[in-house]
């Protein structure tokens, strides 16, 4: 126990460590696969580059990111473009791109990275989200750099990391869905490439059946040849040793080459040959583009969701298919019933039967799944040969040859507008909104409602439902401040017996003697149909008489009826005088401006004349004792 006065270390100093040096060379990433894209190798090399040391600082975290995160290919090729784009345009802007480093004050990165942030958007069109990305990706790197205790940061970088994004970030142009002529067309033409699909692997089964074996060893017929693709495909790139040159080939094999209907040329007819013999037995990417066409009509789900099937997500029953869909944005697993259709044959006008198409499908694609002998196996599987002649089994890509815009243009359709698959998954969309009225809670079932609003309501067809509907509730709203009470003065009156002025007023002769006769009058004025009331359902007397007549279509004033209306205006005095102008506008505001405009037209001597047969005869205004608790409120 240390004496008074005498101190000892509670802790034990840590030994001074050197930093590590920095590495050499390229930075090389390994991208993993996923149930659509394969994995790779993505590489940054700082040496093309005079501020070799800063990318290589940025390139180090890059690696860092990718072995943190696990990113997909995309992400991290979306770094790794920033690093570049950022690196070539500081060794043509920069002073001294050499001495660039984030530990040193200067030069100043900070500075730098503000100006290329500044001119970024100029590369790009208008509104494009892609600057704030990529100015994001480098802050990125620069702030998991900052985190480290082995590394300098200095001080104006990292204020850069802690303030507002240096880009405003853009809005993509929202797609617009397919016309219903268009939908057609594809659905159409995917159909008659399925079943041209169907028909080109049952020639290539049948052909396969009279194969006698090795061509090496029973001649390089087309069976044969065929033979070798299903049973020995690695001896692929020896047809060049068997068969003899090009213009010595029999016809089969010619018609064969001819079968991908593309210009044979004799340096590739080989491997035309090849590509063609393993389409008799395996789909190829185009011809899966199909089946994505199709599934993305019927079920109305992203593209990535239904190419990332495999057997194990399809279990299909009596009433349809039930599907497991991943979706991996939203990190969400959903699980979807979809109904069969009653009738089998399918008609490519109509709806799109999801349990047929993935039947279909999972029929083509046996022979290839089975062949990759991927667990579990992915319903969307192609086969390709390479130009050396080598036959590979992959999933579906949409990039390359399974391209959906390349489908459409081979295939001659003539589609309005951007060729992007995604544009039927929001046709599908809105056509359930049309179905089910608008419902959000419905429209949303695989996103949140907050998606919906901002990538599916903008529509072309939307916007012209809501246009309708909007002006619907106009129209119906105008109607009923335009159609009010019907004004009779004298001379109309004695003219009501008139056929014309019956089909005007849309009265028959039995209405007008009870008019006369006084058995249609409601208090404050007369109605002619006191069962069909706009405020009451059909067949119940009107509930809300007098005290809305004048503001009701069926209304009838009569030369008769100014005492009562001169009682009512007395009595909507004591309201108006009581209660918050706002709440009286709201309540009677129609019936006092309706109520002026009628006494407005009345001379003053009809007005007098009817207020001395008030007091002579002592009129009252009757009302329901209800009224008089909905004018104490």
């Amino acid at each position: 126990m240390p004496r008074k006065g005498e101190f000892a270390r509670a802790w034990v100093q840590p030994p001074v460590v050197d930093p590590p040096p920095s590495r050499i060379g390229p930075r090389v990433v390994q991208a993993p696969a996923n149930a659509t894209r394969p994995g790779g190798v993505i590489a940054v090399d700082p040496s093309p580059f005079r501020c070799a040391g800063l990318v290589g600082e940025l390139a180090d975290e890059w690696v860092s990111y990718a072995r943190l995160t696990g990113s997909k290919r995309l992400t991290l090729g979306d770094y790794r473009t920033a690093i570049v784009r950022f690196a070539t345009w500081l060794d043509r802007h920069a002073e001294r791109p050499e001495s660039l480093t984030f530990a040193a004050a200067a030069p100043d990165v900070a500075a730098l990275i503000r100006d290329w942030a500044r001119q970024l958007p100029a590369a790009f069109r208008p509104g494009s989200p892609r600057p704030a990305q990529l100015t994001e990706n480098i802050r990125a790197l620069i702030r998991l750099r900052a985190q480290r205790e082995d590394v300098v940061v200095g001080d104006e970088v990292r204020r850069l990391l802690v303030g507002p994004p240096l880009v405003r970030r853009g809005r993509t142009q929202e797609l617009d869905e397919f016309t219903r002529q268009d939908r057609k067309t594809l659905v159409r033409a995917a159909w008659a490439d399925v079943r041209a699909l169907e028909e080109r692997l049952a020639r290539g089964a049948a052909l396969l059946e009279a194969a006698d074996g090795d061509p090496f060893r029973h001649g390089p017929s087309l069976a044969n040849l065929l033979w070798t693709v299903a049973h020995d495909a690695e001896r692929l790139p020896s047809f060049s040793d068997l068969l003899p040159l090009f213009p010595s080939w029999p016809a089969p094999l010619r018609e064969m080459v001819d079968l991908r209907g593309r210009r044979v040329r004799p340096n590739t007819a080989i491997w035309q040959l090849s590509s063609a013999l393993a389409s008799l037995l395996f789909p190829r990417a185009e011809d899966l583009q199909a089946f994505r066409v199709l599934l993305v009509a019927a079920t109305g789900h992203a593209p990535e969701e239904l190419t990332a099937l495999t057997e194990q997500d399809i279990e299909f029953t009596d009433g349809g298919v039930r599907l497991t869909l991943t979706k991996l944005r939203a990190r969400q697993i959903r699980y979807r019933m979809f109904r069969t259709r009653e009738t089998v044959a399918h008609d490519a006008y109509g709806p799109v039967d999801t349990a047929e198409v993935l039947r279909r499908l999972t029929a083509v694609g046996q022979q290839a799944r089975d062949a990759l002998g991927r667990q579990p196996a992915p319903l969307f599987t192609c086969a390709t040969v390479w130009h050396s002649g080598q036959l590979r089994l992959r999933t579906f890509n949409s990039g390359g040859q399974g391209h959906f815009g390349d489908w459409v243009r081979d295939r001659g359709l003539t589609i309005s507008g951007r060729l992007d698959l995604r544009r039927m998954r929001k046709t599908v969309k809105v056509e359930k909104a049309v179905t089910l009225r608008g419902s959000i809670s419905d429209l949303a079932d695989d996103h949140t409602a907050e998606t919906f609003w901002g990538h599916y309501a903008h529509g072309t067809t939307l916007h012209l439902i809501s246009a309708q509907a909007i002006t619907r509730a106009q129209r119906t709203w105008l109607d009923r401040a335009l159609a009010g009470p019907i004004v009779l003065d004298e001379p109309a009156t004695e003219h009501l017996d008139d056929d014309r002025a019956l089909h005007a007023l849309g009265l028959t002769r039995e209405q007008v003697e009870q008019l006369r006769a006084g058995e249609m009058d409601m208090g404050v004025t007369d109605c002619r149909s006191p069962y069909s009331s706009p405020y009451t359902k059909t067949g119940e007397l009107c509930s809300v008489a007098p005290l809305r007549c004048l503001e009701c279509r069926n209304a009838i004033i009569l030369p008769s009826n100014l005492p009562q209306l001169l009682l009512f205006a007395d009595h909507l005095a004591a309201p108006r005088n009581r209660l918050p102008p706002p709440a009286f506008h709201a309540a009677w505001g129609q019936s006092e401006a309706n109520l002026h405009a009628l006494l407005a037209e009345r001379s003053p001597t009809e007005i007098d004349a009817a207020r001395r047969r008030i007091t002579q005869t002592g009129l009252r205004l009757q009302l329901p004792l209800a009224a008089f608790t909905e004018f104490d409120r």
